[in-house]
């Protein structure tokens, strides 16, 4: 479904919704018994950013060291499930998922999927969108007795209802990583407000994905016959799309500035994405080899079927350059190096927990501009100069530096 529709949707029909929820919330708050008891089920509602979930995983991790009796669900769109199978973190059969390709696959999974949180007696929702508000109706729709979520309080951030009764302040000061941490400890929180609780950071990188080591060999064999100039080379892969949000994307000049730079440095260079990258990616082929004819870089865009076959690239491969976005998160699951550019948002929030990646950000006082506070809708008019002042030689320099490394 388009992103604009689904902000029109979250706002318009969302707005009434929450209003709705919070006044018959407040009728029978007086009638509903509390209790102290141990969470039997814990639902976490992380819907729409895959890169989130893998910076999630810390919080998956202290859920299930502090509640080891409680049965740990996920919600979340079924676009993103693969990334959290191949993580490990919860149990396969407590996975629920909704399909965001049309309204009526919306509509359908969702109260499908309400129903299942419903029979599994979840008692505890953790919503870790930032301020979405068919995110919080879903946790008070779940029958949980503890809604844990983002909350305006003071703040200028966007109306969600007052039924979410462990309110946490967004901090847009603090890694999301973070602040999911917060989310969970807020559950047991009395005070005020929730997160008013002594520091605790992510301590470690999350753990690589244990893929089968067929995976790997099966791709190294693919992209051997496939592409046989590559072989014996260092190869980089880069992405240069921008997905939903094209703003994100570190400008085609510089990505042909730093390709050029690397195959002269006898590297092979791969331009990775979905089929629906695949104009920008042959543009940048034509692009390098305008220049190198006999360069080996290849388009793969659409060639990897699953991101256990991407994770397998990734194994592969020595280095990723990348926008902001889900490929430089995924890699944080994996051995491969990383550069990241950012500028619409900022890796001070969004950046890999890893320290094999390198985060590139210029600081221009309008940045970021995608926020929590506004769905992500930039008001930049699409000249996005935070990263086109990113030089392409200080990335090639970066790179160099990491492939030697790796």
């Amino acid at each position: 479904m388009n992103i604009n529709l689904q902000r029109w949707i979250d706002r318009w029909v969302g707005i009434p919704l929450c209003a709705a929820v919070s006044a018959l919330d407040a009728i029978a708050r007086p009638f509903k018994t509390q209790t102290d008891a141990a969470p039997r089920a814990i639902v976490i509602i992380l819907l729409s950013e895959m890169g989130s979930l893998v910076l999630a995983h810390d919080m998956f991790t202290r859920l299930k060291t502090r509640y080891p009796n409680a049965e740990l669900h996920a919600l979340l769109f079924g676009k993103n499930r693969e990334i959290l199978d191949l993580m490990q973190v919860i149990q396969p059969g407590n996975v629920h998922t909704v399909d965001d390709k049309s309204l009526a696959g919306l509509l359908g999974s969702l109260w499908r999927c309400v129903m299942q949180l419903r029979r599994a007696n979840v008692d505890v929702a953790i919503d870790c969108e930032l301020f979405s508000r068919i995110s919080s109706l879903l946790s008070y729709a779940s029958g949980a007795r503890v809604r844990v979520g983002f909350h305006r309080h003071t703040q200028e951030g966007l109306y969600r209802g007052s039924y979410i009764n462990k309110p946490v302040p967004y901090n847009p000061y603090q890694h999301i990583s973070a602040q999911f941490l917060t989310l969970a400890r807020a559950m047991d929180s009395s005070a005020v407000p929730t997160s008013k609780l002594q520091v605790m950071l992510p301590t470690q990188a999350p753990p690589h994905v244990q893929l089968d080591a067929q995976w790997v060999v099966d791709i190294n064999k693919r992209l051997t016959n496939d592409f046989p100039a590559i072989a014996g080379k260092h190869l980089v892969l880069v992405y240069p799309g921008g997905g939903i949000l094209p703003i994100r994307a570190w400008p085609l000049a510089s990505y042909t500035a730093l390709c050029n730079g690397l195959v002269q440095d006898g590297c092979a260079v791969a331009v990775i994405g979905l089929k629906d990258d695949q104009a920008l990616a042959q543009q940048l082929v034509a692009n390098v080899k305008s220049t190198h004819p006999e360069s080996p870089v290849i388009d793969l865009t659409g060639y990897t079927r699953s991101i256990a076959e991407l994770l397998a690239l990734f194994h592969v491969a020595k280095l990723l350059v990348t926008n902001d976005g889900g490929p430089g998160q995924f890699a944080a699951l994996t051995p491969i190096w990383t550069v990241m550019l950012f500028g619409p948002e900022t890796p001070a929030l969004y950046a890999p927990l890893t320290p094999q990646c390198h985060s590139f950000y210029s600081q221009w006082p309008c940045s970021p501009c995608l926020t929590a506070y506004n769905h992500r809708n930039s008001f930049c008019d699409g000249d996005n100069q935070c990263l086109k002042v990113i030089a392409p030689d200080a990335v090639l320099e970066k790179a160099r530096e990491f492939l030697a490394a790796a």
